[in-house]
């Protein structure tokens, strides 16, 4: 279970909404993903759109949270604006903000992120702020009250999986909220190594939606998250230079 303020979520996983090629597959993808939550860019909910055209009507809200966000947004002053609007259209609290600060790379803007939560929190936001793999900035960013941190594995739909291994256990070690990996997953391994580094959840898109099998990586991410918790729960073995033999050498006939 994955506690997000004061939800309780059935799955760790949490899947995007965008570039899939069509909303039927997007659907599919989120069953096979077995995810309870799922995050979609605000200024992509058309709520005149007919009946049928939205992307809101290919989501099960009866079975998945909504986790809209504020991509897109490039100042606090924009994704305060932006996280107003999605509560308003969707009646919730839930946000996850993004502010990002290089049009090139989509990195985040730290400061610009900080900034923006200081003012959702206040306002009553759950904050799910996307943020650089910085431990300072995520001890920061929960110490003003964001209900996760979701530092980078890699830069948004690069697939190049955890770059940054050491700086994820960091700050895993250090802030007391959930640690979400955002961005940067290419494959089912990425995200088990993720949760076996102690994250508490993965969040992806690209990678299930840019598979040449979709509906197959969305399975494949379920089963990447379910066992690398259950890796770090298990506690691995210690790490040897040299060899050990598996059987133990007492009793040996001949011996």
């Amino acid at each position: 279970m994955l506690q997000i303020g004061d939800r309780t979520l059935h799955s760790r996983l949490i899947v995007g909404t965008g570039k899939y090629a069509s909303f039927l597959q997007m659907r599919a993808c989120h069953e096979a993903s077995g995810t309870a939550m799922v995050t979609v860019a605000i200024r992509r909910v058309d709520l005149a759109a007919p009946q049928g055209s939205r992307i809101l009507d290919y989501i099960d809200t009866e079975r998945l949270t909504l986790l809209p966000n504020t991509s897109g947004c490039y100042t606090p002053e924009d994704a305060v604006t932006t996280a107003r609007l999605a509560r308003e259209a969707l009646g919730t609290e839930l946000i996850k903000l993004e502010v990002i600060g290089d049009d090139r790379t989509l990195y985040p803007d730290g400061e610009g992120t900080l900034e923006a939560a200081r003012v959702l929190v206040k306002e009553g936001f759950t904050v799910l702020p996307y943020c650089p793999d910085d431990p300072v900035l995520c001890l920061r960013l929960a110490e003003i009250g964001c209900a996760a941190v979701m530092p980078l594995a890699a830069p948004i739909g690069s697939g190049l999986g955890i770059r940054n291994p050491y700086n994820l256990q960091i700050i895993r070690e250090r802030v007391e909220v959930p640690v979400i990996v955002d961005a940067g997953v290419g494959t089912a391994s990425d995200a088990a190594l993720a949760m076996e580094l102690g994250c508490d959840g993965v969040l992806l898109n690209t990678a299930i939606a840019a598979a040449k099998d979709p509906v197959k990586m969305a399975a494949a991410m379920k089963a990447g998250v379910e066992a690398g918790r259950l890796a770090f729960e298990a506690g691995r073995m210690p790490r040897r230079l040299y060899a050990s033999a598996s059987s133990p050498l007492d009793g040996v006939i001949g011996s």
